[in-house]
């Protein structure tokens, strides 16, 4: 039996690039190689597909030197381009995508689009890899879409019915028009402390807490240079609360963990850069929480029309004991260390079966979206 050609995808142009690598260094290392022929695909900081060789190393390299200070600038990067890159389009046919595999080389099986943020958990790169009809794991595109923007994320959750915490919507044309006028219209909605967000990010990249007029002030302009949409949350004292989803038309809910954050809040320092955050794998929670908690994630991925994968974090007011839906992320960072695998591993699954069940549902999606065709 031949073995199953897996292209592992990372990288990406946006915020969330180095995460991407380290989550695909742990994927590819954790791929059992009697069962799985790996095909890395990388793709650079300007948008270049980068094929053959060591696409993952070259990535890692050039993200080295550019927190060095030493290539600022994605452009740059050109002359030191393996042969088989593109720039600005899609990889040459020697890239065996789908139909577009050369003579003689077989085509990839499933891809595993270890992407995170936009240009790769949006949605754009599920369409694209819909249009090579190649199965990927993960959400398709309507799920991913969903999943990235917070602000059609929360509708979405209104309209089945799930537990939020208040919320605005800004456009970016109305802060940089009349910032002030911004600032009293959420003053007289929410109360202090907000969190502002660019609608379309993750890891964390560009939410500030604001607990004065001008920390508002910042957060919001901070929030403007990563989306034209914000949006701004009534922040309250919490538990942050994480479950792991896996499945597609039935999911399964896995334990739920706890992040406790070092500092005020769990911010992309603390995540990436060397915080203090602990984790708790079970929460401490009594039985008819963690069942609720865990019967809304599975309502919140099956609300956005989740596939695969997703981590759904909660907020529990530590006061009331009120609980509030607060996200979903449909590709959550992906070493063995993350979150989710954790999860899964507390429930019984460890991170090499994870995978297994991850490519396992890629397939059977997308043997279930060809016979509509």
């Amino acid at each position: 039996m031949s073995r199953i050609r897996v292209g592992v995808m990372f990288g990406g142009r946006n915020s969330e690039h180095e995460v991407s690598l380290r989550s695909a260094r742990s994927v590819m290392e954790a791929l059992d190689p009697s069962r799985y022929e790996i095909v890395p695909i990388g793709i650079d900081k300007g948008g270049r597909w980068v094929v053959g060789g060591d696409p993952l190393g070259e990535l890692e390299r050039r993200a080295d030197r550019s927190l060095l200070g030493r290539d600022p600038e994605p452009s740059r990067f050109a002359d030191d381009l393996p042969a088989h890159t593109s720039a600005g389009r899609l990889p040459d046919t020697d890239l065996p995508i789908g139909g577009g595999a050369p003579e003689g080389t077989r085509p990839i099986d499933v891809v595993i689009p270890v992407l995170h943020g936009l240009y790769g958990e949006d949605g754009t790169l599920q369409g694209l890899l819909d249009i090579a009809d190649v199965a990927y794991v993960g959400c398709g595109v309507l799920g991913a879409a969903v999943g990235m923007d917070k602000g059609v994320m929360k509708a979405t959750f209104a309209a089945a019915g799930l537990p939020q915490l208040p919320y605005r919507l800004v456009l970016r044309r109305d802060v940089d028009a009349d910032p002030d006028a911004v600032v009293a219209m959420l003053e007289s909605q929410l109360e202090y402390p907000m969190f502002t967000k660019p609608a379309n990010a993750g890891s964390s990249v560009g939410i500030s807490k604001c607990s004065t007029r001008d920390e508002l002030h910042a957060g919001l302009v901070e929030a403007c240079r990563h989306d034209r949409r914000l949006v701004i949350e009534q922040g309250i004292s919490v538990r942050e609360l994480e479950v792991a989803v896996l499945g597609n038309d039935d999911p399964e809910a896995s334990v739920v963990g706890e992040v406790v954050p070092g500092g005020d809040w769990y911010d992309y320092q603390d995540k990436y850069l060397g915080g203090t955050t602990t984790y708790v794998i079970p929460a401490e929670l009594d039985e008819a929480l963690s069942t609720r908690v865990r019967d809304l994630a599975v309502r919140a991925f099956k609300a956005i029309d989740g596939a695969g994968m997703a981590r759904i974090d909660f907020l529990l007011h530590k006061e009331t004991g009120e609980l509030y839906l607060n996200e979903v992320n449909t590709f959550p960072g992906f070493n063995a260390i993350s979150m989710y695998p954790k999860l899964w591993q507390a429930t019984g699954l460890s991170y090499a079966a994870l995978l297994d069940k991850l490519v396992q549902l890629a397939q059977e999606r997308h043997g279930d979206a060809r016979t509509r065709d």
